[in-house]
């Protein structure tokens, strides 16, 4: 099963430097070994205002006991609160299959969007079931253009979350505008930025 998490950590007022650097080497290195265990998949840093240190990371465990395990055996959870989503299977996920644009290289910025999907009252049930394939397809052209990474239901209604990949912000408007759900949906789109530790983008 997998799980976004989001970790916010605050460093008691008055710890020396070298003890917050001490733990965030040990972090470092307990991420690489959660990432050769398969726990940790993905870390990003969302956007944070000055003095604000949070990090969003995407983690594999078999249930809600095996999750904490994990993060409990992180260093820095002594000053660190996570707050975890439990992800569900969505039937237009990619799988997260290595994708690639035409050009054979990865768009540079990656995109969390929050989507929630409302039907309008009367709609005809032959209507939304075009427009949900409409959306499958459109998606699978996404995936196979490295724009839609993964795609996951969230819990509750109509609830779904997207890692995406664009060349910047207006192109990732521009990408939620083509879907078909698009007049249905209201969606919350977080960039985010790279993380020392991520597993995608340094040994482990």
């Amino acid at each position: 099963m997998e799980y976004l998490v989001t970790m916010t950590t605050h460093v008691p007022e008055g710890t020396p430097d070298k003890d917050v650097d001490n733990i965030r080497g040990r972090e470092a290195i307990r991420a690489s070994e959660l990432a050769s265990e398969g726990h940790l998949l993905r870390l990003w840093r969302p956007p944070l205002q000055p003095g604000e240190w949070r990090t969003v990371g995407l983690f594999a465990a078999q249930d809600d006991r095996d999750l904490e395990t994990a993060l409990a055996s992180m260093p820095l959870r002594v000053w660190r609160t996570d707050e975890a989503t439990p992800l569900m299977a969505h039937p237009n996920d990619p799988a997260s299959a290595p994708a690639t644009d035409r050009d054979g290289a990865l768009p540079e910025h990656e995109f969390l969007t929050a989507f929630t999907v409302a039907v309008p009252v009367g709609t005809a049930a032959l209507d939304e079931d075009e427009i949900r394939a409409k959306e499958a397809a459109r998606a699978r052209e996404l995936a196979d253009d490295g724009h839609l990474v993964r795609l996951w239901s969230l819990p509750g209604q109509q609830r779904s979350l997207g890692l995406w990949r664009a060349g910047d912000a207006t192109e990732m408007r521009s990408i939620l505008g083509s879907l078909p759900l698009t007049p249905w949906m209201t969606v919350e789109v977080t960039p985010l930025s790279a993380h020392p530790n991520d597993p995608a983008t340094g040994p482990t």
